[in-house]
């Protein structure tokens, strides 16, 4: 049996729902399927215990529900980000079905519309919104197979707290906002942490007089557009780390080194016991390092050309991670590492939709969100066109374009 509805949206996170909402407003049929349980499935079951929101409450601005309480510049807990998206579910009475999960989207004989298919049902719709995100599958390397199977391994998506780990040290692999994250927590826990040290950035949570990324807003940085970019794949470059624990702070590589942490290199490979690492650990800091710089010379260009009073500050510099040894290899025999946790990022796979709409990166082909195939759409991805547009910030915006398009 095939059921017919004008809008098929899949995906129930912040785009699918904020799409849901503006059709909802306009009285427009239309149905979100979401293959999880519950709704805010990647705040819920995606992220650790001690999880905050990364930019400020003021930023979480799902339509119909921005943040309106009276700490906009604290940052928000795991388990009230997810208690909003089910209030949000609830207050305005969306149309979601859970556990459906969509195996494949493909035009109907006649190219008058779209054939979705769960593991389940058979749906048909003039309008399909994908908004299944970027971050869909936990990235492992291969060569994690050759690790012995005494070492505890899983991704950094699957990490809950210190307290659930075996006794022993912990090597994170990866240090973008997950994997120095984790890696603060632990070694502030008593652990012995070893951390590889990838090409991620860092950005001070503070900089002259406000957080940095209500500078990163006024400035209009967010606001930059996908065609701002050096090379298409800049699109998927690791986010910078940064903290909103313990009412937010600056994470620093430096730091970490001067607490203990032992900072590697980019994980290369695996041979029996061995773990071996490229020499590439001071080029990567100085990344960090100079990001930071870039962030400090935006905001001070904007203060200058519009005049705002904002006091002068200078960063602390840090150099402990330029002084550590530079090691290339870990016999994991003489050492106490009993568990290895994957921060290393997450994988986007579009491939359930049978038509020609990815690029050779595998990102959608679109403008605003809107493919060349009529009444095809895609949301809650960052770029596009602005970089804001996957963010809780400005994912409304783009569902509120992507719904007067469908109802046009």
């Amino acid at each position: 049996m095939v059921t017919k509805i004008e809008t098929i949206i899949v995906g129930g996170g912040q785009g699918g729902l904020s799409t849901s909402y503006f059709l909802s407003q306009q009285g427009k049929e239309h149905v979100v399927l979401e293959k999880s349980l519950q709704a805010g499935n990647a705040w819920r079951n995606g992220r650790w215990d001690s999880f905050t929101l990364l930019t400020p409450n003021w930023s979480f601005r799902l339509p119909g529900a921005e943040y309106q309480d009276n700490d906009p510049n604290g940052f928000m807990a795991r388990d009230k980000i997810v208690a909003r998206f089910e209030r949000y579910v609830t207050q305005y009475h969306l149309p979601i079905q859970y556990n459906e999960h969509v195996i494949s989207i493909e035009q109907t004989e006649r190219s008058s519309g779209y054939r979705v298919i769960t593991e389940d049902a058979i749906w048909e719709a003039s309008n399909v919104v994908i908004a299944t995100g970027l971050y869909q599958k936990p990235k492992r390397l291969p060569l994690n197979a050759n690790l012995p199977e005494r070492i505890l391994q899983f991704h950094s998506g699957e990490y809950r707290n210190p307290g659930t780990l075996p006794d022993g040290d912990v090597l994170v692999v990866g240090s973008a906002q997950s994997g120095c994250q984790i890696a603060e927590e632990l070694y502030q826990n008593g652990r012995k942490v070893y951390l590889c040290v990838g090409s991620a950035g860092r950005a001070p949570r503070r900089y002259r007089g406000k957080d940095v990324y209500e500078w990163l807003n006024l400035s209009g940085f967010l606001d930059r557009t996908v065609d701002k970019l050096p090379s298409p794949k800049a699109k998927f470059a690791g986010n910078p780390h940064v903290s909103g624990k313990d009412g937010g702070k600056t994470l620093n590589l430096h730091k970490f080194s001067r607490d203990g942490v032992q900072l590697l290199g980019q994980l290369q490979s695996v041979t029996d016991d061995t773990i071996w690492f490229s020499q590439d650990l001071k080029e990567n800091l100085m990344k960090a390092d100079k990001f930071e710089e870039e962030i400090v010379k935006i905001v001070d260009d904007y203060i200058i050309r519009t005049g705002i009073t904002a006091p002068q500050e200078q960063l602390p510099v840090y150099r402990d991670g330029f002084e550590q040894k530079e090691i290339t290899e870990l016999n994991l025999n003489s050492t106490r590492i009993s568990t290895i946790i994957w921060a290393n990022g997450y994988n986007f796979d579009f491939s359930f939709v049978r038509l020609p709409v990815r690029d050779d990166d595998g990102f959608p082909i679109q403008n605003r969100g809107v493919t060349a195939f009529p009444g095809l759409y895609f949301i809650g991805l960052p770029w596009l066109n602005k970089q804001k547009s996957g963010l809780l910030l400005g994912v409304g915006e783009s569902a509120e374009y992507i719904a007067s398009v469908i109802a046009s």
